[in-house]
């Protein structure tokens, strides 16, 4: 639930932050931002809590810091969704988003620069038609050359980049041959001369071109500094210089650089989307006899749906009849189809691969998983990390200082140098290419988006950047025990007759659990493994906390706990772990032992998140003796045992206060009551396949395939990304620097800035797309 409201009178900068400050330290407020100048303090809070007792919370909060301020909710529009084609800059991006924020049209606006979507929260009431006008106007004020259409209308066109490469090899030949020419015939001789030019020339049109009209249009809607502005006047001062190889070569170079930005840009844009494609599109749905095809969130909970081989699974349900394999890859990233079969649960998403089979719906599709994986999916890139934010705001200001700065050392030294103006004018010139941002501006953004597309292929959710970013930082890793370390269904593990026989114990003990449904009673009469008979229980009755006293074919059987025993002074040898004790007429016979099993890959994964220097603690609502056993089978030697949902969320709370700043704590869980938790550590992570929509909601990562193993790729996903983002960074400044002092000293030509410009963002490119190798 998000919500606006107007501060009339907060004249205050500090009381603004204050207020935002206390308001974002309420239990249901899951985050607040404040606009000063508007008088405006955004709150998301938590569904769960009412608009009345939020607008309460925010008036008792300002009435607190500043009594004369007067709060009222802002009344609020519904979104509007459009496309923004031929997007291809992260930062443009932001500053497109920034220019529609401060319009008078919008109330709000964000940018989902993967999906290429600009949502527009309007300020007033407007048709959709005239607001689509007033959008395009401030966007083509940003970005001349993209193209505005509203969501619902848009039609997805094919990327095609035929046009740029025969623009490219066009520019290069000419380049190459003239440049060849220059360097073996030379210019002395006119008509040598003016071919060489002529070539020159062609070659700086078609790859200029594009970039100048751009430029201009930019300048002509007072957007005086942009990266096609900077490369534009680089170039022309080059031809004025007389550096007419120099000056192609910008252009080509800059050329060829956004190329290799947009197959980047697109190939991360696709990891990413193939997750969105997996929402299904129709559902057939059995009405009055026949099937009718539907929008699958028209679907009620408790309809018949059909689906036939090669189709989507448009809503989560149980196989009412037919039998088929589906491959849930886009879900889970698992590699293997699974086998149905009747009365098994399938998910929306999935699609099924060889059967015809019909299904009864279980839920609706807004309340189903493949849905709550698409929103995390589509709002990603919308929370950044702080590198993010550094980068953006960095360049906002870089720009326009190194233009200043390419103007100071054009025209101040040679004052002092004998008005050698060509030299110095030339050296601005190179020190302009070299300080254009672009390498900066898109390999960050690109690294976190090529982060989250990796994880999203191994089936790994992560809800923003910051929260890739800050999983490698995690140094405590608490565990919720069942259903998240262990399959949350238990087994016989153990048994130990005394005087008997291990069926004839098994019997018993099965017989006496008969008429109960705890999962306990439940593994006993499936280890057992026969039909019970009935007639031979004569007596039943349940002794609360302690077990069962019953008799079976006229023997007295009691089957219990210690306590049980105990209270019959029957001596019974201790024992860790869960166990069921069993006497017959007053008489020890034995003990079972029944444990809920560990998943598949629970101990190799704690073993591997203790090699990245991480503390594993294991919190469950177990007995001391229970938790014990399971955590020596899982290699975890720190556990709390017998807690409640609120002593989970102390002891998180606890270790989180016990860490500096730059370490943070991660809580993994899966059942309901694990929300509170996940939602009080710094990173929150769900089991997605089995675990409670509210733990799933409120998570920050979920793991689709629910096996803790993911929790080890996550970390390596992390760590490898903030690797990458912290090498191009540095790479990045570090060789603009360095050839910007080379270039101001004279020791620099422009080659040396085309490669500190174009190719330090083709590098650092490429080196983002490393994290999406297989």
């Amino acid at each position: 639930m998000k919500r606006i409201y107007i501060l009339e009178g907060l004249d205050c900068a500090h009381c603004a932050e204050e207020i935002r400050a206390e308001v974002e330290k309420d239990e249901h407020v899951k985050s607040a931002g404040m606009n000063f100048m508007k008088q405006e303090l955004t709150v998301e809070a938590e569904n769960s809590c009412s608009p009345d007792e939020l607008m309460t919370t925010v008036t008792e909060v300002v009435a607190k810091h500043e009594p004369d301020v007067t709060v009222r909710e802002r009344q609020t529009f519904k979104e509007k969704k459009y496309i923004i084609d031929g997007l291809d800059c992260a930062q443009c991006a932001e500053e497109v988003r920034e220019a529609v924020e401060k319009s008078d049209y919008a109330n709000g606006a964000k940018m989902n620069f993967i999906n290429k979507e600009l949502t527009v929260t309007p300020s007033k009431i407007i048709s959709d038609k005239e607001l689509l006008k007033q959008v395009t106007a401030t966007v083509s004020a940003v970005e001349p050359d993209v193209t505005v259409s509203e969501k619902e209308n848009h039609v997805e066109k094919k990327v095609s980049y035929t046009k740029d490469i025969v623009k490219m090899i066009s520019a290069g030949i000419l380049f190459i041959v003239a440049f060849i020419l220059e360097k073996t015939i030379g210019t002395e001789q006119l008509v040598p001369k003016i071919a060489i030019l002529s070539m020159y020339l062609a070659a700086y049109v078609i790859c200029g071109l594009e970039v100048a009209i751009t430029s201009i249009k930019a300048i002509a809607k007072k957007n005086f500094f942009n990266e096609n502005t900077l490369m534009l006047i680089a170039s022309i001062g080059a031809i004025v210089l007389g550096e007419y190889e120099e000056a192609v070569a910008v252009m080509l170079f800059y050329t060829v650089g956004e190329f290799f930005q947009s197959i980047a840009v697109n190939k991360s844009r696709r990891s990413i989307s193939s997750l969105i494609k997996t929402k299904p599109e129709t559902a057939d749905v059995l009405i009055d006899g026949e099937y009718i095809t539907v929008d699958p969130e028209n679907v009620e909970t408790g309809s018949i749906i059909r689906v036939k081989p090669g189709e989507k699974i448009p809503l989560d349900g149980i196989v009412e009849s037919g039998n088929t394999s589906i491959d849930t890859s886009a879900l889970t990233g698992e590699s293997l189809p699974r086998d149905i079969t009747a009365d098994d649960e399938v998910p929306a998403g999935a699609i099924n691969i060889s059967g015809v089979i019909t299904l009864k719906t279980t839920r609706r599709f807004t309340d189903s998983t493949v849905y709550k994986m698409l929103q995390m999916v589509e709002s990603a890139v919308e929370k950044k990390t702080k590198t993010e934010n550094f980068i953006s705001v960095f360049a906002k200001y870089y720009t326009p200082i190194v233009v200043l700065a390419a103007v100071i050392i054009s025209l101040i030294p040679p004052l002092f140098t004998g008005f050698d103006f060509g030299t110095w004018v030339q050296r601005g010139l190179i020190f302009l290419v070299i300080s254009c941002p672009c390498a900066l501006v898109i390999s960050v953004p690109l690294g976190y988006f090529a982060g989250i597309g990796k994880a999203s292929s191994k089936g790994i959710l992560v809800k923003g950047s910051n929260y890739l970013e800050a999983i490698s930082k995690a140094k405590v890793v608490l565990f919720d025990k069942t259903g998240t370390l262990t399959k949350g269904q238990f087994e016989v593990t153990r048994t130990e007759p005394a005087g008997m026989s291990k069926d004839e114990l098994l019997r018993y003990a099965a017989y006496a659990e008969s008429n109960s449904n705890h999962p306990i009673a439940v593994s006993v009469r499936k280890a057992y493994g026969a039909d019970i008979d009935q007639s031979q229980i004569t007596q039943c009755s349940e002794i609360a906390g302690k077990g069962i006293k019953a008799v079976i074919s006229g023997s007295t059987v009691l089957c219990g706990n210690s306590r049980l025993m105990a209270d019959y002074s029957i001596n019974c040898p201790e024992a860790n772990g869960t166990v069921l004790y069993v006497a017959v007429d007053n008489k020890y016979a034995g003990l079972i032992e029944i444990a809920d099993m560990p998943k598949e890959h629970s101990a190799e994964a704690v073993k591997m998140l203790k090699n990245h220097g991480v503390k594993v603690v294991m919190l469950t609502g177990d007995n001391k003796s229970a938790a014990a056993a399971a955590a020596e089978k899982l290699g975890i030697t720190d556990y709390y045992a017998e807690l409640l949902p609120e002593n989970k969320s102390e002891i998180t709370l606890k270790m989180k206060s016990e860490l500096p700043d730059n370490e943070k704590v991660m809580f993994v869980g899966d059942g309901i009551n694990d929300a509170p938790v996940i939602a009080s550590a710094d990173i929150g992570v769900a089991m997605g396949g089995t675990g409670a929509d509210s733990a799933i909601e409120t998570a920050d990562c979920v793991l689709m395939k629910d096996d803790p193993m993911q929790l080890a790729d996550a970390f390596a996903i992390s760590k490898k990304t903030n690797r990458i983002v912290l090498q191009n960074i540095i790479f990045a400044l570090g060789v603009k620097l360095i050839i910007q002092v080379l270039g101001v000293l004279g020791l620099a030509n422009m080659w040396a800035a085309v490669f500190a410009d174009v190719g330090v963002s083709i590098i650092a490119i490429f080196n983002s797309l490393r994290l999406m190798r297989k």
